[in-house]
């Protein structure tokens, strides 16, 4: 049996960098007193066997440190992409692909990003996403074949560029 750390790089922009580093001072500031004041009050109620109040701060504050430790272990394994590193002769984390649906006869605009920034809602998806794992290191004029949960997709990239 392994012990081997989990060791996977967590490709992320500098902006998304910096957005992770506040949440993760905000969580250990702030929400970390927050829930040590409610932890002392409900300590205040008596009886910690039947205080419910005191079992749901114990629970926040274990979520709350589980939480911290994941976003620890993201800033200590990210690798940030620079702008300036971002290439645009192929589909790599960073670019923005402009790409043409064969079925639907439309084009869309992907960003695609690492895990932790993808927001679909937005066109910004996940290098390990299908689309996103389907287009990198594809390069303009290319026709990938995408199997999404929908179904087979066929892509034509038809522009990279850079986010």
């Amino acid at each position: 049996m392994s012990d081997k750390v989990n060791t996977k790089k967590n490709v992320i922009s500098a902006e998304g960098l910096k957005k992770l580093e506040e949440q993760l001072q905000y969580l250990t500031t702030t929400r970390r007193a927050e829930i040590a004041e409610q932890i002392a009050i409900a300590r205040g109620f008596g009886d910690l066997s039947e205080n419910a109040e005191y079992d749901e701060a114990k629970n926040d504050q274990s979520k709350l440190e589980a939480q911290i430790l994941d976003l620890e272990n993201t800033i200590r394994t990210a690798v940030v992409i620079e702008d300036s590193d971002i290439k645009t002769d192929k589909v790599n984390v960073g670019t923005t692909v402009k790409v043409f649906d064969e079925e639907l006869q439309e084009e869309f605009d992907y960003t695609i990003v690492g895990a932790r920034e993808s927001d679909p809602m937005n066109n910004k998806i996940s290098n390990e996403s299908p689309i996103g794992a389907a287009l990198l290191g594809h390069k303009r004029n290319e026709v990938i074949t995408v199997q999404t949960p929908g179904g087979e997709v066929k892509l034509k990239i038809l522009k990279i560029r850079r986010q």
